[in-house]
């Protein structure tokens, strides 16, 4: 098999169609999250699939706020994911905490690749990166329940940035 001439694409169920970035963590992934990091904010939401008191939604545009000071919940659009894992990388010294829930089949991305794999889980790096088991389910707007054949077709990871205030940035403001 040949791979010239390649393309990669995503699944449909990873870009924008049929609200897919309007999906909203489970309890099950979330909660026990909430219980170590205190969530104060959610900053990539809607109304219908916040986890959050307090939450950006796609018109406050979480990418252009300050998370100065809070301890940042973030399930990012999976259609866009590079802006705001740098917007991660450029608010880490400012934050309390960030968490972030991330497709974990897209390592060979250029955002992965500049972002994710020269840092995480290092001890000279704030970034973690914890694989979660199996494929986690998310909820459609609207939805209180998930059938039996809707998951996903990928797995997930979690980054957290920790250690925040004494490591380096490696995103320049170029990014945004």
């Amino acid at each position: 098999m040949s791979l010239v001439k390649f393309s990669a694409r995503n699944h449909p169920q990873q870009v924008t169609d049929d609200g897919v970035d309007d999906r909203a963590t489970t309890p099950e992934v979330f909660d026990p999250l909430d219980r170590i990091y205190q969530f104060s904010i959610d900053v990539a939401a809607s109304p219908a699939n916040t986890k959050c008191e307090r939450f950006y939604t796609r018109e406050d545009d979480g990418l252009a706020q300050s998370w100065a000071g809070e301890s940042v919940w973030c399930n990012p659009p999976y259609s866009a994911i590079t802006p705001w894992v740098a917007k991660a990388w450029t608010e880490h010294h400012h934050a309390l905490s960030i968490v972030m829930l991330l497709p974990a089949n897209r390592t060979e991305q250029a955002w992965w690749q500049d972002m994710v794999e020269p840092f995480r889980d290092r001890p000279d790096t704030p970034l973690r990166v914890t694989f979660l088991r199996g494929r986690l389910r998310f909820l459609k707007p609207g939805q209180v329940t998930i059938g039996a054949n809707e998951r996903p077709p990928f797995g997930c990871c979690i980054l957290r940035w920790a250690d925040l205030h004494d490591f380096p940035s490696p995103v320049s403001g170029a990014l945004f």
